[in-house]
């Protein structure tokens, strides 16, 4: 094995370590192209040099940036649609009628950019203008994700007009943002008082984080082995209340844990109810 290979081995191990991801032996050029950047003002020529850094100076914030720059994403407003759709028509009415008087709570895991709470924020205010009174007690989305940069981005709620284009309607632009100039927009202050933003590695404990009616955890399990994938979702289970909802990604499956789930076919797509 190739020095370069050894130490790209050596960084697929810390990167597990540290945030659970599973890289590809063929991600080499992804891992170059996210810490080049980083490696060059820190004057690190390998990616061996960078782990053993990481490891003799735990206190530098090195080890941080470099998982911070490994896990970021971004990602599309309604991303597949039909769970929004599926949450509007199907879950919040199904929910409401259980618990009329209790606050809905909603878990986005992994929220990389905001796109997927504020989504949901957004799929709420349409629920209630088309169903006044239901949602008396209101709903709170809390969404997590491991980048401290990620989450302070997700706060301001502001975005440039690539990231406007993918997923939104025209429709819901001029409902739900403000035109902030410099092709910037920001998301109006009744969506984005509705959700919480905290920092969570989904290696780490979700006690703080109490029960959810909801869990949308999309597009973030393919990152981890199975081993971990399983451990992740039997925590969530544990933060589900009795008959909420998990949403899984449109790529992603909940093979096993029969004992703790229930397949739902929603036509298109399916979610899982807890048991």
């Amino acid at each position: 094995m190739s020095s370069g290979n050894v130490d790209f081995e050596q960084f697929r191990i810390f990167l597990e370590k540290a945030c659970g991801i599973l890289l590809g032996s063929n991600k080499q050029y992804l891992v170059s192209s996210r810490l080049s950047k980083l490696m060059e003002q820190n004057g690190i020529k390998t990616l061996g040099e960078l782990v053993q850094r990481m490891q003799s100076q735990p206190r530098s914030g090195l080890r941080e940036q470099v998982v911070d720059a490994m896990t970021t994403n971004e990602t599309l407003w309604f991303r597949d649609a039909y769970p929004f759709e599926v949450l509007k028509n199907r879950v919040l009415p199904e929910l409401i009628k259980a618990y009329p008087a209790q606050r809905l709570r909603i878990w986005s895991a992994a929220c990389s950019s905001g796109q997927e709470p504020y989504s949901l924020s957004m799929t709420i205010d349409e629920f209630e203008r088309s169903n006044l009174g239901q949602l008396k007690a209101g709903v709170q989305i809390v969404a997590t994700d491991l980048s401290p940069s990620m989450l302070s981005n997700c706060k301001s709620g502001e975005y440039d007009s690539l990231a406007m284009g993918r997923g939104l309607s025209q429709e819901r632009l001029q409902r739900f943002f403000d035109a902030k100039g410099g092709g910037r927009f920001a998301v109006k202050l009744p969506i984005r008082s509705r959700v919480e933003f905290r920092p969570l590695n989904l290696l780490d404990s979700y006690a703080s984080l109490g029960k959810f009616d909801i869990v949308f955890c999309r597009n973030v399990l393919i990152y981890f082995s199975a081993e971990v994938k399983r451990e992740i979702l039997l925590r969530i289970h544990a933060t589900l209340k009795p008959g909420g909802y998990l949403f899984l990604g449109a790529s992603e499956a909940l093979n096993g844990l029969p004992d703790h789930y229930q397949m739902v076919q929603c036509s298109p797509g399916i979610i899982y109810k807890a048991k």
